[in-house]
């Protein structure tokens, strides 16, 4: 794995694994439609080469009108991918309605996008401050390494908070440890912090 860091943005060259390839052909059909996006979660570890099974792919995106929506479904189905979880006339109200669809490429069902509106400030923050992962020339976006770390430590399972370690170590050369700290504090996992980021310290 070759891996190239600059002010917001990551060029990465790799073997590309299945999740690598729907989440690029994915955020390809977002792009077309001009819908921000980012990807979150514990994809993002598997993106920097943790070896761990996963069934999908976490992704926000910014509340869009039906007209917007209706103008991706149709990109999406020609894309070949299908919403596994909701026709077309639930899939807009159960995102409004604070809740996930999930797609997954036809004939398919796992692994699948999971796909909500982003709702909360951390949401919107991980939009508004996005990193740009060029992989093997394609692009996607990605949450703040920072806040991604501390919200592992958050959902506290062992495969989360292994998420975090790795991300940690991955990135610890490049990672604002302010950043890092404050999210930490924002969501009370100091204790886990120090039991597996920096227990030596």
């Amino acid at each position: 794995m070759d891996v190239k860091f600059s002010e917001g943005s990551i060029e990465l060259q790799k073997e590309l694994n299945y999740l690598d390839k729907l989440a690029i052909d994915f955020s390809s059909l977002l792009s077309k439609t001009k819908i921000n996006h980012v990807i979150i979660s514990g994809y993002e570890a598997i993106l920097f080469g943790r070896n761990r099974a996963s069934e999908d792919i976490d992704l926000f995106i910014e509340k869009i009108g039906k007209e917007k929506f209706q103008e991706f479904w149709n990109l999406m189905q020609e894309g070949g991918f299908w919403c596994i979880n909701a026709d077309l006339s639930e899939a807009f109200s159960l995102l409004e309605d604070k809740l996930a669809i999930r797609f997954a490429r036809k004939d398919e069902a796992t692994p699948n996008i999971e796909v909500k509106f982003a709702k909360t400030d951390l949401d919107f923050y991980s939009l508004s401050n996005k990193i740009k992962v060029v992989l093997n020339g394609n692009e996607i976006c990605i949450g703040p390494i920072e806040l991604n770390i501390a919200y592992k430590l958050y959902l506290g399972s062992a495969k989360d908070i292994e998420d975090a370690v790795f991300l940690y170590e991955f990135f610890k050369n490049n990672l604002d440890r302010e950043s890092l700290i404050n999210f930490i504090r924002l969501l009370k996992v100091e204790h886990l912090a120090e039991e597996n980021l920096w227990p030596s310290q």
